[in-house]
Protein backbone atom coordinates (compact mmCIF):
# COMPACT_ATOMS: atom_id res chain seq x y z
CA UNK A 1 0.00 0.00 0.00
CA UNK A 2 3.03 2.32 0.63
CA UNK A 3 4.47 3.27 -2.73
CA UNK A 4 7.42 4.96 -1.69
CA UNK A 5 8.17 1.65 -0.09
CA UNK A 6 8.32 0.47 -3.39
CA UNK A 7 10.61 3.01 -4.96
CA UNK A 8 13.31 2.50 -2.39
CA UNK A 9 13.04 -1.07 -2.54
CA UNK A 10 13.12 -1.43 -6.47
CA UNK A 11 16.90 0.24 -6.32
CA UNK A 12 17.96 -2.88 -4.69
CA UNK A 13 17.13 -4.73 -8.28
CA UNK A 14 19.21 -1.42 -9.70
CA UNK A 15 21.88 -2.00 -7.46
CA UNK A 16 21.73 -5.89 -8.66
CA UNK A 17 22.98 -4.58 -12.40
CA UNK A 18 25.37 -2.13 -11.64
CA UNK A 19 27.54 -4.73 -9.72
CA UNK A 20 27.50 -7.43 -12.55
CA UNK A 21 28.58 -4.62 -14.64
CA UNK A 22 25.04 -4.40 -16.13
CA UNK A 23 24.54 -8.12 -17.34
CA UNK A 24 21.35 -9.17 -15.85
CA UNK A 25 21.58 -12.35 -13.89
CA UNK A 26 19.51 -15.31 -15.35
CA UNK A 27 17.43 -15.77 -12.07
CA UNK A 28 16.43 -13.68 -9.22
CA UNK A 29 15.19 -15.27 -6.45
CA UNK A 30 12.96 -13.72 -3.25
CA UNK A 31 11.29 -14.48 -0.20
CA UNK A 32 7.49 -13.54 -0.35
CA UNK A 33 4.77 -12.70 1.79
CA UNK A 34 3.02 -9.62 1.18
CA UNK A 35 4.70 -9.42 -2.30
CA UNK A 36 5.34 -5.83 -2.99
CA UNK A 37 8.86 -6.20 -2.69
CA UNK A 38 8.09 -8.47 -5.54
CA UNK A 39 6.43 -6.05 -8.01
CA UNK A 40 9.59 -3.90 -6.37
CA UNK A 41 12.39 -5.89 -7.77
CA UNK A 42 10.48 -5.83 -11.27
CA UNK A 43 10.40 -2.28 -11.47
CA UNK A 44 13.70 -1.67 -10.65
CA UNK A 45 14.45 -4.28 -13.61
CA UNK A 46 12.42 -2.60 -15.89
CA UNK A 47 13.82 0.70 -15.80
CA UNK A 48 17.39 -0.71 -16.04
CA UNK A 49 15.75 -2.12 -19.56
CA UNK A 50 13.79 1.37 -20.48
CA UNK A 51 16.86 3.28 -19.67
CA UNK A 52 18.85 0.60 -22.27
CA UNK A 53 21.17 -0.44 -19.45
CA UNK A 54 20.21 -3.94 -20.40
CA UNK A 55 19.09 -5.57 -22.39
CA UNK A 56 16.16 -7.63 -20.89
CA UNK A 57 14.74 -9.09 -17.50
CA UNK A 58 15.70 -11.67 -15.27
CA UNK A 59 13.40 -14.38 -14.08
CA UNK A 60 11.74 -14.03 -11.34
CA UNK A 61 11.31 -16.85 -8.76
CA UNK A 62 8.86 -16.36 -5.61
CA UNK A 63 9.51 -18.53 -2.79
CA UNK A 64 7.21 -18.85 0.47
CA UNK A 65 6.95 -21.17 3.18
CA UNK A 66 4.90 -23.83 2.43
CA UNK A 67 2.47 -22.81 5.70
CA UNK A 68 2.22 -19.13 4.00
CA UNK A 69 1.73 -20.22 0.30
CA UNK A 70 -0.79 -18.29 -1.35
CA UNK A 71 0.83 -17.44 -4.11
CA UNK A 72 2.05 -20.97 -4.60
CA UNK A 73 -1.22 -22.24 -4.75
CA UNK A 74 -2.15 -19.38 -7.35
CA UNK A 75 0.63 -20.64 -9.69
CA UNK A 76 0.20 -23.90 -9.42
CA UNK A 77 -3.66 -23.53 -10.71
CA UNK A 78 -2.34 -21.81 -13.56
CA UNK A 79 -3.30 -18.07 -12.18
CA UNK A 80 -6.69 -18.58 -12.95
CA UNK A 81 -8.13 -18.23 -9.38
CA UNK A 82 -6.15 -16.51 -6.67
CA UNK A 83 -8.08 -17.35 -2.93
CA UNK A 84 -6.38 -16.54 0.52
CA UNK A 85 -5.86 -18.53 3.06
CA UNK A 86 -5.22 -18.99 6.66
CA UNK A 87 -1.87 -19.54 7.30
CA UNK A 88 0.25 -21.70 9.91
CA UNK A 89 2.93 -20.68 12.19
CA UNK A 90 6.62 -21.01 10.02
CA UNK A 91 9.92 -19.81 11.25
CA UNK A 92 9.83 -17.50 8.58
CA UNK A 93 7.45 -14.86 10.03
CA UNK A 94 7.92 -12.18 8.70
CA UNK A 95 6.54 -13.94 5.41
CA UNK A 96 3.31 -15.84 7.26
CA UNK A 97 0.68 -13.92 5.29
CA UNK A 98 -2.30 -15.09 4.01
CA UNK A 99 -3.78 -12.57 2.15
CA UNK A 100 -0.90 -10.51 0.56
CA UNK A 101 -1.61 -6.51 -0.14
CA UNK A 102 0.33 -7.00 -3.81
CA UNK A 103 -1.25 -10.19 -4.81
CA UNK A 104 -1.95 -8.60 -8.62
CA UNK A 105 1.18 -6.76 -8.77
CA UNK A 106 3.28 -9.70 -8.05
CA UNK A 107 1.62 -11.67 -10.50
CA UNK A 108 2.31 -9.27 -13.07
CA UNK A 109 5.59 -9.35 -12.42
CA UNK A 110 6.05 -13.30 -12.51
CA UNK A 111 4.20 -13.39 -16.07
CA UNK A 112 6.52 -10.45 -17.52
CA UNK A 113 9.29 -12.13 -16.44
CA UNK A 114 8.25 -15.88 -17.18
CA UNK A 115 8.64 -16.03 -13.20
CA UNK A 116 7.94 -19.09 -11.36
CA UNK A 117 6.89 -19.63 -7.64
CA UNK A 118 8.18 -22.26 -5.34
CA UNK A 119 7.88 -23.11 -1.76
CA UNK A 120 10.16 -24.57 0.97
CA UNK A 121 8.59 -26.63 4.49
CA UNK A 122 9.87 -25.94 7.73
CA UNK A 123 12.39 -28.86 7.75
CA UNK A 124 13.16 -27.49 4.51
CA UNK A 125 14.03 -23.42 4.96
CA UNK A 126 15.72 -24.28 8.60
CA UNK A 127 18.35 -26.27 6.64
CA UNK A 128 18.64 -23.66 4.09
CA UNK A 129 19.26 -20.85 6.34
CA UNK A 130 22.89 -21.96 6.90
CA UNK A 131 23.89 -24.22 4.00
CA UNK A 132 25.85 -21.04 2.26
CA UNK A 133 28.08 -20.50 5.37
CA UNK A 134 26.14 -17.55 6.52
CA UNK A 135 24.40 -16.90 9.70
CA UNK A 136 20.82 -15.94 7.22
CA UNK A 137 17.06 -15.74 8.47
CA UNK A 138 14.62 -18.14 8.21
CA UNK A 139 13.30 -16.23 5.08
CA UNK A 140 16.41 -16.30 3.20
CA UNK A 141 16.53 -20.03 3.83
CA UNK A 142 13.23 -20.48 2.37
CA UNK A 143 15.03 -18.69 -0.69
CA UNK A 144 18.05 -21.17 -0.51
CA UNK A 145 15.84 -24.38 -0.38
CA UNK A 146 13.81 -23.03 -3.35
CA UNK A 147 17.27 -22.31 -5.41
CA UNK A 148 17.96 -26.16 -4.63
CA UNK A 149 14.94 -27.39 -5.24
CA UNK A 150 14.94 -25.92 -8.59
CA UNK A 151 18.15 -26.82 -9.46
CA UNK A 152 17.49 -30.51 -8.73
CA UNK A 153 14.55 -30.11 -11.08
CA UNK A 154 16.59 -28.99 -13.82
CA UNK A 155 14.82 -25.40 -13.66
CA UNK A 156 17.90 -23.71 -13.36
CA UNK A 157 20.82 -24.89 -14.92
CA UNK A 158 24.82 -25.32 -13.76
CA UNK A 159 25.60 -22.26 -15.54
CA UNK A 160 22.65 -19.92 -15.07
CA UNK A 161 23.99 -16.87 -12.91
CA UNK A 162 21.33 -16.91 -10.22
CA UNK A 163 21.19 -14.24 -7.45
CA UNK A 164 19.38 -15.12 -4.08
CA UNK A 165 17.90 -11.94 -1.92
CA UNK A 166 18.78 -12.41 1.49
CA UNK A 167 16.15 -10.33 3.67
CA UNK A 168 17.98 -10.20 7.20
CA UNK A 169 20.87 -11.50 9.54
CA UNK A 170 20.56 -14.76 11.19
CA UNK A 171 21.04 -12.71 14.56
CA UNK A 172 17.30 -10.90 14.44
CA UNK A 173 16.31 -15.14 14.44
CA UNK A 174 18.76 -16.12 17.41
CA UNK A 175 16.00 -17.92 19.74
CA UNK A 176 15.21 -20.11 16.69
CA UNK A 177 18.75 -20.99 15.05
CA UNK A 178 19.70 -22.24 18.34
CA UNK A 179 16.48 -24.46 18.86
CA UNK A 180 17.50 -25.96 15.55
CA UNK A 181 21.50 -25.37 16.00
CA UNK A 182 20.60 -27.87 19.45
CA UNK A 183 18.08 -30.05 18.09
CA UNK A 184 15.22 -28.78 20.10
CA UNK A 185 12.21 -28.38 17.45
CA UNK A 186 9.76 -31.19 18.06
CA UNK A 187 9.43 -33.20 14.84
CA UNK A 188 12.35 -31.55 13.11
CA UNK A 189 15.24 -33.32 12.44
CA UNK A 190 17.91 -30.65 11.62
CA UNK A 191 19.84 -32.63 9.71
CA UNK A 192 22.35 -29.89 9.91
CA UNK A 193 22.83 -29.17 13.71
CA UNK A 194 25.59 -27.61 15.44
CA UNK A 195 25.02 -27.81 19.57
CA UNK A 196 26.12 -24.79 20.53
CA UNK A 197 28.75 -24.35 23.52
CA UNK A 198 27.99 -22.32 25.96
CA UNK A 199 31.52 -19.96 27.34
CA UNK A 200 31.38 -16.92 29.88
CA UNK A 201 31.21 -13.47 28.88
CA UNK A 202 35.02 -13.19 28.15
CA UNK A 203 36.84 -13.44 25.06
CA UNK A 204 39.66 -15.36 26.21
CA UNK A 205 36.61 -18.00 27.37
CA UNK A 206 35.19 -17.46 23.79
CA UNK A 207 38.98 -17.37 22.22
CA UNK A 208 39.69 -20.82 24.13
CA UNK A 209 36.19 -23.07 22.98
CA UNK A 210 36.75 -21.60 19.37
CA UNK A 211 40.87 -22.92 19.54
CA UNK A 212 39.57 -26.11 20.93
CA UNK A 213 36.88 -26.69 18.29
CA UNK A 214 39.69 -26.21 15.77
CA UNK A 215 41.77 -28.90 17.54
CA UNK A 216 39.30 -31.14 17.71
CA UNK A 217 38.61 -30.57 14.03
CA UNK A 218 42.27 -31.15 13.08
CA UNK A 219 42.27 -34.37 14.83
CA UNK A 220 39.20 -35.20 13.01
CA UNK A 221 41.05 -34.71 9.63
CA UNK A 222 44.05 -36.89 10.80
CA UNK A 223 41.68 -39.93 11.20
Amino acid sequence: MNSLRLEGQKTAAIEICQQFDWAVPDWVIIPGGNLGNIYAFYKGFQLCKDLGLVDRLPRMVVAQAANANPLYRAYKAGWDKFEPIKVETTFASAIQIGDPVSIDRAILALKATDGIVEEATEEELMDAADLTGMFNCPHTGVAVAALTKLRERGFIAPGDRTVVVSTALGLKFAQSKVAYLAREIPGMAATYANPPVAVKEDLSAVMDAICGKFASMKQYEKK
